[in-house]
């Protein structure tokens, strides 16, 4: 197994996921009843051999962090190496915001330069999806490549893209022997069918010469300003590596709600969770009780839940309460919510701590779900 080391790039908080990330990172979204999206790539990285990674945070970290712990979860709170929590240097003028991921590596080059792994996976933390690295990295050696940049095909089914305005989708033009011979960043409409994940492969000490000279010329960007120059003047050995397997980004609010509800699938769960383990926090709950008069179906329920309603086609996660009478469909719940009597929802997302009090109706659309957000009583 390679010693490789991992960098996680949290993306900050985003307007388009509204209020689920007004006071949490991306990242620390939850998903499929007991994980945060952050789980997933960790977990990735993990079983892919790394023993070093470092989290560079941005704004709204805390409850990322508290998440993260010491990284005991994931078997990275060792002495030498383990899991590295690398918040944003605050100032007047920075409000814990990097302008691009060159920024945010380039403020952790001491980090960088103290690790000692050959190889570095540099990563988003927004996709949900679940590989092992060992086979891209066996061809990053193979080919002798520079960088080797992860994809996937552009399907409808697994695709909802946020606006180009507010994250950055490279496409890929990948020749038959792997190479990247192009890339467009935020096209209006995209020549190519390969879309980025944002994982990249490359050397660590390659890594820190390329970031500072990219920051040295004022740039930011990964993606459009040394990705795309290199690639487009043969500067460097780019090649792709292909991921044909479930992922989704999460970027939109219709994004999330997908995700989750792809999961009452078990074909998608046995893809997701079967091939290699999920890894997360551990809560110790107790099981759910399904009271007398409660029906649930095609729902995914963790620990600690009391359904006393209806419940169809939901994830409910830890501590959920469904109360007498009540009628809860096509919807998210989320962590010790309570739902009194005789309610009725429909393609809702409730964050943590909500309350619904008896003969609440909320009824959203599958392309536009209704958000509550958190410690909310309607």
């Amino acid at each position: 197994m390679k010693d490789i080391m991992g960098i996680i790039f949290t993306t900050k908080d985003d307007l388009s996921l509204r209020e689920l990330t007004s006071a949490r990172a991306v990242a620390a979204l939850p998903v499929a009843g007991r994980y945060r999206i952050v789980d997933f790539v960790l977990s990735n990285l993990v079983n892919s051999g790394a023993r070093n990674v470092g989290v560079i945070m941005q704004r709204n970290y805390h409850s990322l962090m508290d998440h993260l712990g010491s990284g005991k979860e994931w078997d990275l709170h060792t002495r030498n190496n383990g899991l590295f929590i690398l918040p944003p240097f605050l100032t007047q003028e920075n409000g814990g915001e990097y302008a691009g991921v060159l920024d945010g590596l380039r403020a952790n080059f001491d980090y960088l330069r103290r690790s000692r792994q050959e190889l570095a996976i540099v990563t988003g933390s927004n996709m949900v999806f679940n590989m092992s690295f060992e086979p891209m990295i066996r061809q990053h050696e193979k080919t002798g490549a520079d960088i080797t940049m992860l994809y996937t095909k552009v399907r409808a089914s697994n695709m909802e893209l946020g606006s180009a305005q507010k994250h950055a989708h490279a496409f890929l033009n990948v020749a038959e022997d792997g190479r990247v011979v192009d890339m467009e960043v935020n096209p209006n409409a995209a020549s190519y069918n390969n879309i980025s994940m944002n994982v990249l492969l490359v050397k660590r000490t390659l890594l820190i010469h390329l970031v500072d000279g990219a920051t040295a010329h004022g740039a930011h960007d990964l993606d459009r300003d040394l990705l795309q120059p290199s690639i487009k003047c043969c500067s460097l050995k780019v090649y792709g590596y292909e991921f044909d397997g479930y992922c989704r980004p999460v970027e939109t609010i219709r994004g999330y709600f997908r995700c989750n509800m792809d999961l009452l699938d078990l074909g998608v769960r046995r893809e997701l969770f079967k091939t290699m383990p999920v890894y997360t926090k551990i809560r110790d709950e107790v099981p759910a009780i399904y009271r007398s008069g409660n029906s649930v179906k095609n729902s995914l329920v963790a620990d600690g839940c009391v359904i006393e309603g209806s419940v169809e086609n939901c994830v409910l996660f830890r501590g959920v309460r469904i109360g007498r009478g009540s009628s809860v469909k096509n919807s998210i719940i989320m962590q010790d919510s309570n739902i009194e009597e005789f309610v009725e929802l429909e393609n809702v997302i409730l964050d943590k701590a909500v309350t619904i009090r008896s003969h609440g109706r909320l009824i959203g659309q599958m392309q536009y779900p209704i958000v509550i957000g958190k410690n909310v009583t309607l």
